[in-house]
């Protein structure tokens, strides 16, 4: 059984990196489907303001706190979240173990070129890897179908799909019944371009210190109107703390 907390209405899983790590496993394992997002505070606020989206992710089977505004809403709540889970570095760990548990991964989205040479990456990181298709995420709706029939030709088991919230948590979704072989379906955002090193991470020590929002704003200034949101954040979870009590 989960065991989530809830924040603005998005149960958000209490769980640790291993322990996340290790039910991606469990997912690919079993013989269904299973939706993964990994929200940052700008995420669970369009969740607030888009109600089918919000419905989306309620239906999530993991929900991981990807942003440390996540984490720090949670301690505001007083029933604080063990540590931030990265997207980014959860999916890493899987592909640790890609090889000797027989992941097989299709990545989707992302600008043209970039989902391929994030496959030849992470091919050269973790030897033995199947990354089995890529498709970039300049489609049409009227291209999807074609795109499905090639993710259950490759019998991709892991897919990542990178298209920007909420639209990749709404495609995961709406494809739920028609991907045959895919058992795990995760929100991955730009994490895709990291691989690729189009765009590097913070380094190590913002990471730990939770402030891999702030290099990246002083990396990118044109985020700033983005992280606006943050105080909105923070006022709505501190609203929400003082209805429950």
């Amino acid at each position: 059984m989960r065991d989530t907390i809830n924040i603005l209405d998005i149960p958000v899983d209490r769980i640790t990196m291993e322990d996340a790590t290790r039910r991606i496993s469990e997912f690919v394992n079993s013989s269904s489907y299973h939706m993964v997002f990994t929200p940052n505070p700008e995420i669970v606020m369009l969740a607030c303001n888009n109600t089918d989206f919000k419905e989306v992710m309620q239906r999530a089977d993991l929900i991981v706190p990807d942003g440390i505004g996540v984490v720090l809403a949670s301690k505001i709540l007083r029933d604080a979240l063990p540590e931030r889970v990265a997207g980014y570095d959860l999916v890493q760990n899987t592909m640790k173990q890609a090889a000797d548990k027989g992941y097989r991964y299709y990545f989707l989205g992302s600008k043209p070129g970039i989902a391929e040479q994030a496959s030849q990456k992470m091919r050269t990181k973790y030897p033995g890897i199947q990354i089995v298709g890529v498709r970039d995420g300049y489609f049409k709706a009227e291209d999807e179908p074609a795109i499905i029939e090639e993710i259950n030709n490759s019998h991709a088991n892991i897919l990542l799909v990178a298209l920007g919230a909420p639209r990749q948590e709404l495609w995961i979704d709406k494809y739920s019944s028609q991907l045959q072989h895919v058992r795990v379906a995760i929100g991955v955002g730009g994490s895709l371009d990291g691989m690729a090193d189009v765009v590097k991470r913070a380094p190590e020590i913002f990471q730990k210190l939770g402030l891999e929002w702030f290099y990246r704003l002083a990396c990118q200034p044109t985020r700033a109107k983005r992280m606006l949101v943050l105080p909105k954040f923070v006022i709505e979870v501190i609203k929400e703390k003082f209805h429950k009590e």
